[in-house]
């Protein structure tokens, strides 16, 4: 049985989307997943890249495309009464939940649900208490502790070639974004293409220019 370890910022619409679709897209499989909560904001600074909402045209975009993408699944996506926002007390809230700060599906599910489902403020500190009410983490989210095993997550995806969320890894393998979950299932089901040059020689291309 393969364990996917699927790394997530609830801030994103991608992550959101990939998350609800994941046990249709892999049903029939066997799989294990891991969900670890990350600061995508830092993943941004260490990539010296902007996010897709520090983009005035791609912010757009992004907003029309999930909103698309959720309604031609038939699936539920409100966009929150502002974004991007301050995820940390959402993201520390998860953490908490659990002893090595790997929230079980249904924790993340409900945070996901309150940032993306209603159209409220997500970072909302009124709302943020009953959040912490109804899931009743069994540590202080604001613990040093658990803004440490955050940070430690983060470090660990981009350790492993983490850029962006969602992403999932196996086996070394890292998959990035809700528009690769056919590929995770080709993966998963033994298709041998992963053990081609397509796969594993594209870091021996040769880079022909850059911007400086």
């Amino acid at each position: 049985m393969k364990h996917i370890t699927f790394y997530l910022d609830f801030i994103s619409p991608y992550a959101y989307l990939a998350f609800e679709e994941l046990p249709q897209a892999l049903m029939g499989l066997s799989y294990s997943v891991t969900y670890k909560p990350l600061l995508f904001a830092a993943l941004l600074k260490h990539h010296g890249q902007l996010g897709p909402a520090e983009i005035a045209a791609k912010r757009d975009w992004t907003y029309r495309h999930v909103q698309w993408l959720a309604h031609s699944k038939g699936r539920t996506l409100d966009l929150p009464a502002a974004h991007p926002f301050n995820p940390l007390g959402l993201l520390r809230l998860a953490i908490a939940t659990n002893a090595q700060g790997r929230p079980n599906r249904y924790v993340c599910e409900t945070v996901f649900k309150h940032v993306w489902v209603g159209g409220q403020d997500a970072a909302d500190a009124t709302r943020l208490v009953t959040l912490t009410q109804q899931l009743a983490p069994s540590r202080n989210p604001g613990d040093d502790a658990v803004k440490a095993q955050l940070k430690a997550h983060t470090d660990e995806a981009i350790a492993k070639g983490v850029f962006g969320v969602p992403a999932f890894e196996v086996d070394g393998k890292v998959f990035w974004g809700h528009d690769s979950l056919p590929m995770l299932r080709a993966y998963l089901d033994g298709n041998d293409w992963f053990d081609s040059p397509a796969w594993t020689g594209v870091a021996s291309l040769p880079v022909g220019v850059s911007r400086q």
